[in-house]
Formats: C-alpha cells, sequence, structure tokens
C-alpha cells in the first residue's frame, strides 16, 4: 500500500490495528497528527483563501526542514502527501460536517435551519442534518418529536425510523415515539409514508400509527399544544401517556394494577406536575402518590 494510500485511510480512520500501529511507528505520523489538531481551529471560510494555504504549506515544509531522519521522500512526494492531507482535513471536517441537535427531558429548543426555516424540539428529542447545499438538499432526520414551519423553496424532507414526511413549504408536527408515529398538517399539505402507506394530508389532517396500526383523524388546533405547555391525546395508550408525563417532568412513574393498554383522551399542563398527574387519573378512577425517593406511583382500586 503506497503512503499516499495509508494517509487517506488514516483520515478516513480507516486503518486497521496492524497498519495503524505500523504507521504511529513511522517518522511522519507525529508531524500528521499535529496538522490535524491545528486544522481543527481553521475556519471553514477561510480555508481555501491562497494567504492561509500558503501558509500552512509552509509551516508543514518548514517542521519537516527541522526533523532530520534518513530516507527523506523526494520533495514531490513530501507536497503530494501535504495536499492530500489537506484536503482530507477540508473534506472530512468542513464537507461532510453533520449538525446534530437534541433536547433533555423536562426541555424543548428552537432551532433556525440554513433557509430560515424553523423547528421547536419536543423534549427527549434529536435532529440531525447537513448544511452543505440545503437549499437543494433539505433534508433532515428525527427521533422524538418537533414541529416544522418550513419556508417554500426545493422539497423539504423529514426521515424517521416510522416514516417519510415530505412538503414543499408548511406547517407540520412530527411525533417518532415507541410505537407511535404521528402526523399533523397546519398549513400547505403534507405527504407521509409508513409502512406500505402514503398520505397526501392536508391543513388539519392527522395520521397516526400506534402499534403498526393505521388512524386518520382531524384537529382543530392551527399549532401542537406542547409549543403551549400542553400534552394533548386523543384515544392513546395510558403507557404512552405515562411516557410523555415521564418526559416533560423528569420523574419515574411506577404502575400498579393500573391497565396500561387502556385508551385514554384528554391533556395535561406542563406547569405542574401535582395538576398534570390530576389531569390524567382523575379520569380514569385512578389515584397517585409520591413516595420519598420521588417517584411517582400511579394505582388502581386495592381490593
Amino acid at each position: 500500500m503506497s503512503k499516499d494510500d495509508i494517509l487517506l485511510k488514516w483520515l478516513n480512520d480507516g486503518l486497521s490495528s496492524a497498519e495503524a500501529q505500523k504507521f504511529r511507528q513511522e517518522d511522519d505520523y507525529v508531524l500528521c497528527q499535529a496538522i490535524i489538531e491545528h486544522a481543527k481551529s481553521f475556519k471553514a471560510s477561510n480555508f481555501s483563501e491562497a494567504d492561509d494555504f500558503e501558509t500552512f504549506t509552509s509551516n508543514y515544509s518548514a517542521t519537516k526542514s527541522r526533523t532530520k531522519r534518513p530516507n527523506l521522500m523526494p520533495a514531490l512526494f513530501r507536497i503530494a502527501s501535504v495536499l492530500v492531507i489537506a484536503f482530507g482535513i477540508f473534506f472530512v471536517f468542513f464537507y461532510n460536517s453533520i449538525t446534530e441537535i437534541s433536547t433533555l427531558v423536562a426541555e424543548t429548543s428552537s432551532l433556525q435551519l440554513p433557509d430560515q426555516s424553523t423547528v421547536t424540539l419536543n423534549s427527549a428529542s434529536h435532529i440531525e442534518y447537513q448544511e452543505k447545499n440545503w437549499d437543494t438538499n433539505r433534508v433532515l432526520h428525527l427521533e422524538g418529536e418537533a414541529y416544522f414551519q418550513v419556508k417554500s423553496g426545493s422539497t423539504f424532507t423529514v426521515n424517521t425510523t416510522e416514516g417519510t414526511v415530505t412538503v414543499i413549504g408548511t406547517s407540520f408536527n412530527v411525533k417518532q415515539r415507541e410505537h407511535v408515529f404521528e402526523v399533523q398538517c397546519f398549513e400547505g399539505v403534507v405527504s407521509v409514508s409508513s409502512g406500505q402507506e402514503t398520505k397526501q394530508l392536508e391543513a388539519g389532517d392527522t395520521f397516526r400509527r400506534v402499534n403498526g396500526n393505521l388512524t386518520q383523524d382531524e384537529t382543530s388546533f392551527t399549532e401542537p399544544q406542547w409549543t403551549k405547555g400542553k400534552s394533548y391525546f386523543k384515544a392513546i395508550s395510558f403507557k404512552a401517556v405515562i411516557a410523555e408525563l415521564e418526559r416533560q417532568f423528569d420523574v419515574t412513574v411506577k404502575l400498579e394494577k393500573v391497565d396500561g393498554e387502556r385508551l385514554f383522551t384528554g391533556s395535561f399542563s406542563h406547569k405542574n406536575i401535582e395538576n398534570a398527574l390530576l389531569s390524567i387519573t382523575k379520569p380514569m378512577g385512578l389515584n397517585f402518590k409520591v413516595n420519598a425517593s420521588n417517584q411517582v406511583i400511579i394505582y388502581g382500586n386495592k381490593n
């Protein structure tokens, strides 16, 4: 394997254990590692400027000239190695950079995408996307729940493990939690693909797949209620309601003599946990208590 091939595999973390051990014994290893560390502080907007690149190559050459070792490579190969490393750094750190945004339990966050579209993440959610060519390649991956307000432009795609949502310019909400995949369209038209189903949603339409079962519904809301500090449910299993309560309040809930598959319709506020617990237990004829370890226990009748 040529030295250039080894450098390329090293830049892309593709060396085997044996190859990596051999490469670390080479005289060039320390220098290459130093260049990588230094490159992390480069700004992508300045990387292509002639002065910066000449300084970069000059520093490399100067460092090489101060290092005395036998079997020096010819000058042409040294320059080629510098170019391989430089362009490898550029592509690894800048061209293929992925932006990732996550929220913690009991946390929400709003952000603006490169095209001025906005995303609001619900608690314990995550998105990732590539900024390069975003205007013509508006694709992101979602885990959790997010509300999107998309500026008109090229096709905008949200990928999840349960399905794909495609729009041009609109506002919609996507939820992908455990065995629940739900899309609500609030403005414009949304195309949803999940399993073998593809549906077109208009404003007010809801697409929901729970444990593989598809239902379509309507909503009178003009935006998701969780963005207003309230979780709303319609014919959702009680255990899914509990999971959302745990995310919003960062608590652990234990069910005792409670059917977690029983369907619940209602809502709870994110402002006060006791009020939230009353909102979900009273309609179901259940009780709750908080023990010394701050664990919430919801229980049925004890006969």
